[in-house]
This record gives C-alpha cells, structure tokens and sequence, in this order.
C-alpha cells in the first residue's frame, strides 16, 4: 500500500504532521464502507520507533546505519494493506529515490509531504526542545546546523519526489484529502503503480548479470574520472555516452564519491536483472538524481 515520505529540515515538525496523517487515515479508514478500504492500516515509521538517537548524525557510519534501519522498515512494512508514513529526515535524495523504486517494485504509489517550517523558526524549536528537560527531541546545536547544510529539499519537478505536498508552518493541517485522493483514490478501487524495467524484481536470467552490471557502472565511473583529469578547472560540465549525458555538478566528484554511488546502485540492482542496455542509461539517470 501507499508510501508517504516526510522530509523537513530538523524540528520542523515532521512527527507533529505524521501523527496528523496518522489520525486522518485512521479515521478515514475506519468510516469507509468499502471492504477493501477497511482493510487497511496504517504504520508510522520514525526515529523514536526505530530506537535512534540524535546522537546517529553526528558520524558518517552511524548516520549511514540509521538510514539503512530506515530503509528495512519501509520495505519491511510496505504491502498490499498498509499505509506506509516514514518520518525520518528524508533529506538526502538519493534515498527518497530508494524509497521511491522500493514503492514502485511491489506497484504502489508513493509522495513526499515537505514540512515546510523556515530554518529560523526550527532553530527556535529546536532550542526550545534542548531548554525543556521535560520534552522529547531536539537535536544538538552542531548537528542541528550540519542538517540543515545538507538538506536536500524535494523538488516536484522529479518522479521520486511526486506528487509533492507542502505543508507550510501556519497551516492548521496537511492537505488530507489532496493525499488520500493521490494515493488511495476516488474511484472505489485501490490505485496500482505499473512496475518499470528498473524497479521489477524478477529472477537472474543472464549467467552474466552481475559481471555485466559491475563492469558498465566501473566504465562509466572511469570516464567520468577520466572526463574531469581532462578538465581541470572547469565547474561541471557533460561527460556523453551515446544519446545520454551525465551532468557532473560544479564541484568535482572524487573517486570515492562515485565508488559509493555505484556500490548503492549494484545492490539496488542486483536482482533485479536489467536488459543489459537499460544498466547503462539507469546507471547514468542515478548519477544524475545523486549529483543534481
């Protein structure tokens, strides 16, 4: 069933407005008196059920970790009758992608509810909640400030990050029925996501998948590396291969940056046995939502 990501910067809000939805579908579910509707439940997935501290972003490893128990959850809990809420940062969009391709391999749809409170306002909030003994959350002043750096807002415009809710901080509630409508329907029937080649699991046909996938992805990173030797100096730029492009952001990209993005891409893939030029434009279209 249904995945909402909710992204915000730190103590925006985010639990607030999933406890909001939480409410909301309940209560939508439990009116209904369709039986498949009735049917449905409804998980709210963040860092307190998990058992993550705010301490997990202070490192690259715990943060990564946090992720990573993030990320088994969703796919854990996403099925044909739960709706899924995931209130974690969601702030990296390589993950939201993730998420993303997880929701559109067993065909259900998928949004982001961007909690849209200003930096000023979260900073007050976050300092109120460090203030407060008597209060859960807040996140120290050093991590609080790295967040929000690294915050990558979503942006409509792309698949992943669609259909995109905005919930600014003075409204009184996130667009219910905008969501539901989007995401359950109107019609009377539960609405399906048609799988693509690159999210559809299916069983290793080719004997040389994974060979395959590992040596396009390393060929692609070594002409990307060769690319920026040629150019030094330069601020981004296209590396081109056939009728794609990778478009390479304006600070350069270490080897190790794209050694990373390959590994996250391989293990996505590895069962999922692309036709073998579909692991070339796949590879390239994922560069691209990481570097963009």
């Amino acid at each position: 069933m249904p995945l909402i990501l909710v992204s915000g910067y730190p103590s925006s809000g985010k639990t607030y407005r999933s406890n909001q939805l939480v409410d909301f579908f309940d209560s939508k579910i439990k009116a209904a008196t369709e039986p498949h509707i009735r049917r449905l439940s409804v998980t709210h997935i963040n860092d307190q059920t998990l058992g993550l501290q705010r301490d997990v972003y202070r490192e690259a490893q715990s943060e990564k970790d946090a992720r990573a128990a993030e990320y088994s959850a969703v796919k854990r809990d996403l099925g044909r009758d739960t709706i899924v809420i995931a209130d974690g940062l969601n702030y990296i969009k390589g993950f939201r992608y993730q998420l993303y391709c997880e929701a559109k391999a067993v065909q259900t749809p998928s949004c982001v509810v961007h909690i849209g409170t200003p930096i000023d306002k979260c900073n007050e909030i976050n300092k109120g909640l460090l203030s407060n003994p008597d209060r859960e959350g807040g996140y120290p002043n050093d991590i609080f400030e790295n967040l929000v750096y690294r915050y990558e807002e979503p942006n409509g415009m792309t698949r992943w990050d669609s259909p995109l809710f905005t919930v600014p901080f003075d409204d009184s509630a996130p667009p219910y029925e905008a969501i539901w409508n989007a995401l359950i329907g109107t019609e009377g029937e539960l609405k399906k996501v048609k799988p693509n080649l690159a999210t559809v699991m299916k069983p290793v046909a080719e004997s040389d998948y994974l060979y395959e996938l590992d040596k396009t992805t390393q060929e692609i990173v070594n002409a990307v590396i060769a690319w920026q030797k040629d150019h030094i100096g330069e601020l981004g730029g296209q590396v081109t291969f056939g009728d794609k492009a990778v478009e390479l952001p304006a600070s350069p990209v270490t080897l190790p940056q794209l050694q990373r993005i390959r590994r996250q891409f391989i293990s996505l893939n590895r069962q999922h046995n692309l036709a073998k030029p579909r692991i070339h434009g796949s590879f390239i279209e994922y560069l691209n939502t990481n570097f963009g």
